[in-house]
């Protein structure tokens, strides 16, 4: 059997071997066939004014974009100069083109090659190699999505019923706070965690106490999975989206935590927090009252994975069919990008 191989049904399946979790050349070459063809979080439309330099999945991809903002359109270019390489916007600013401050080369907004001293016998010059690359993007619910080279368009790739946020309302959505967690741990072990309940009631006491177990639910689609927590009066508690390999989208009663997931090492990640709220008033009430005890509470047991997933007499698991849906979707996922 290949080691890329999860067995399409959750009762016969096996987990992904621990080799994959452990060995440095599969954690480089997710990069390539995990990364490099998915879509990213890069912000929220009101967090860009006119021009804005980011990196897509910093430490990680680590390639530099620059996000254009234009009534109301948000694309995403190469920040890098077709010159020489020098970044080219290293502040947000205001412009009506970009010009690298290096050697004088110009570009219109929209990435396309505009000018450049003393390159009047350059042969071939200029051509579609001096325009900046322009990265697939995507807006959805006020949030802004770009692609290197995804797998799927992002209407198919994300706009699943689950993972369609649309339906979100940008409007009152603040950006309040941003906090890193350090993990000691493989980047897809954490991901694995957040895609199920099954460990509620057994490492979250608190939010046990909120979240019914029993009529905790998961819905599964092509590139996604959504959560829905009930509380114990039946109303919705909280929503966790996920879309692969590494994005999280948690909607609670007071507004959005957003979670990125960027690898570091085998051994070890960063998970980003950003904090959209719209009502601050219910900050401290139902499943998103305390995010930090959660998180606290599911770094320890990850990083214990971790340590697990080193023994010479683990090598695989099993799965459970009705709590770990989630996970098993997640690591077919992962064979299918891996194993192509």
């Amino acid at each position: 059997m290949p080691l890329f191989e999860i067995d399409p049904s959750i009762n016969k399946a096996r987990t992904l071997p621990s080799e994959f979790y452990t060995e440095a050349r599969y954690f480089d070459l997710s990069k390539q066939r995990i990364f490099e063809r998915s879509w990213h979080f890069v912000g929220h439309v009101d967090e860009i004014e006119a021009l804005k330099p980011a990196f897509l999945l910093p430490g990680f991809l680590d390639e530099p974009v620059l996000l254009v903002k234009r009534d109301d359109e948000i694309t995403c270019l190469s920040n890098v100069c077709t010159h020489r390489a020098k970044i080219l916007v290293e502040d947000a600013c205001k412009a009506d083109l970009i010009r690298c401050s290096y050697h004088g080369r110009r570009f219109s907004l929209d990435g396309r090659f505009i000018s450049m001293p003393e390159f009047d016998a350059v042969a071939d010059f200029p051509s579609e190699a001096d325009n900046l690359f322009r990265l697939e993007t995507a807006l959805r619910g006020g949030f802004v999505f770009a692609g290197i080279s995804p797998v799927a368009d992002f209407d198919n790739y994300i706009n699943d019923a689950a993972a369609d946020l649309s339906d979100v309302e940008p409007l009152g959505l603040k950006l309040t706070s941003k906090r890193e967690y350090e993990v000691k741990a493989h980047w897809a072990l954490y991901c694995e965690n957040y895609l199920e309940g099954f460990h509620i009631p057994y490492v979250h006491r608190g939010l046990n106490e909120i979240v019914d177990y029993g009529s905790y639910r998961t819905d599964l689609y092509r590139y996604s999975s959504i959560q829905t927590g009930f509380s114990q009066d039946g109303t919705v508690a909280a929503q966790y989206i996920f879309i692969f390999p590494n994005l999280m989208f948690n909607i609670y009663p007071w507004g959005i935590s957003v979670n990125v997931v960027r690898p570091v090492a085998p051994d070890r990640s960063i998970v980003e927090f950003l904090t959209y709220v719209r009502d601050a008033s219910l900050l401290d009430k139902g499943a998103g009252a305390d995010l930090h005890s959660v998180e606290m509470e599911d770094e320890a047991v990850v990083e214990s994975v971790q340590k697990g997933v080193r023994s010479r007499f683990y090598t695989t698991g099993r799965y459970s069919p009705n709590r770990e849906q989630g996970t098993h979707h997640f690591h077919r996922l992962i064979a299918e990008f891996m194993g192509e």
